[in-house]
């Protein structure tokens, strides 16, 4: 079928026109043609605006609602039941009641819950006597998307709440005073929430397509057989290609975080050690995929597409972009298989909150457990190529 299209549009010099309508849609047949037989390329063509449309149509939500928020009542009063009734009432607040009595710093810094509210003892006595007692709201900050539209619907709750229970001349005061403490970032930056997140994005994209191309050029310029003739194997030959790429990406990580402290200001509260742990976990888990990636492309473009196919819904699915409590939950499942999710979560949480390895290790095993079965992928997929 080629050698029949390049005889009809081989033509003598003399006589060629400046366009000729025949050539034209000789060529534009053979394009087709090419483009019907590389069937990963025809699948991303459909694939990839289908998942766009999906999860930018469904998925993302930039007003998160039935955010996870712990009660410590002290009063344990109608009225103190009445302002937690009236928060659940506006959509943005899931009352935690599974905590118990678990810390809520704790609770926050773990990540468990978004919110924190404390009704101090006396409170019903205070706001029936007019004297405008205070509750403690602490939120968790680090994601100023997540939490503002929150705060401003608790604002709403503090006037005319108690109508009913308080005489005429206080139905218009202030009921009672909201002390709100976001806490580790209360300036509400959005650089302390994109900075860090941007280790994690900057290594999914470079470590799994510069792994997927490397491998694949090495299969197309032909030294994969050379190396295949040696002794070396399959294990040892994946754990030789992906530990250079291991020290790229930890200069990629310095390189960030010494630009993101002289430019930003972003601080590392938490153990460095522990961050260097859980950055060389990730990376692995990457460099798998692309290693996978490399042996199912056949060629460098195929192996660019297969990354990007894996970029795009780790980056609209973990959180970076958008907040990850306001995706429904058939996307938050989604997201959870991410290794880039856990990621994000880990370092925001040891650079801002001073998280500990008991706060992050929730989401340290996830990374551990995809890279094992990456790893696994890879080195199968492997033997079944030199085979």
């Amino acid at each position: 079928m080629y050698s029949s299209i390049c005889s009809k549009v081989a033509m003598p010099m003399n006589e060629r026109t400046v366009f000729d309508w025949a050539r034209f849609w000789t060529i534009l047949r053979k394009e087709f043609i090419q483009m019907r037989r590389d069937r990963l390329t025809f699948a991303m063509i459909i694939a990839i605006p289908l998942i766009q449309l999906l999860i930018f149509g469904y998925a993302i939500n930039s007003d998160p609602k039935h955010l996870p928020t712990q009660i410590i009542d002290l009063d344990s009063s109608r009225l103190s039941r009445t302002l937690v009734a009236a928060m659940q009432n506006t959509g943005y607040f899931d009352i935690r009641s599974d905590l118990g009595m678990l810390d809520a710093d704790t609770a926050l810094r773990a990540g468990a819950i978004q919110f924190a509210l404390t009704i101090p003892p006396g409170f019903s006595r205070e706001v029936l006597a007019g004297r405008n007692p205070a509750v403690l709201f602490r939120a968790d900050a680090t994601d100023p998307a997540a939490t503002g539209n929150a705060l401003a619907a608790l604002t709403v709750l503090n006037r005319d709440l108690f109508a009913r229970e308080l005489p005429r001349s206080q139905e218009n005061d202030t009921q009672f005073t909201i002390i709100v403490h976001r806490q580790y970032n209360p300036e509400g930056l959005s650089r302390y929430n994109i900075v860090p997140g941007l280790i994690g994005v900057i290594l999914t994209m470079t470590m799994v397509v510069i792994t997927a191309m490397a491998i694949t050029r090495e299969r197309e310029r032909g030294t994969m057989e050379s190396l295949l003739a040696t002794p070396v194997r399959p294990l040892e030959l994946f754990v030789g290609k992906i530990v250079p790429f291991v020290f790229v990406g930890y200069a990629q990580v310095v390189v960030i975080l010494v630009a993101g402290k002289l430019l930003f200001a972003i601080p590392l509260y938490g153990s460095l050690l522990l961050l260097s742990v859980s950055v060389l976990l990730f990376v692995a888990a990457n460099l798998a995929v692309g290693y996978t990636f490399s042996t199912l492309a056949s060629t460098q473009h195929q192996a660019s597409q297969m990354a990007m196919f894996f970029f795009l819904p780790s980056m609209l699915l973990s959180g970076f972009m958008f907040p990850f409590r306001g995706m429904p939950v058939w996307a938050q499942a989604l997201g959870e298989l991410l290794p880039l999710t856990h990621f994000l979560r880990i370092v925001r949480g040891i650079m801002l909150k001073g998280s500990g390895l008991q706060d992050v290790f929730g989401d340290i095993w996830p990374i551990a457990l995809f890279l094992l079965a990456a790893a696994s992928i890879a080195i199968f997929r492997f033997r079944e190529t030199i085979d």
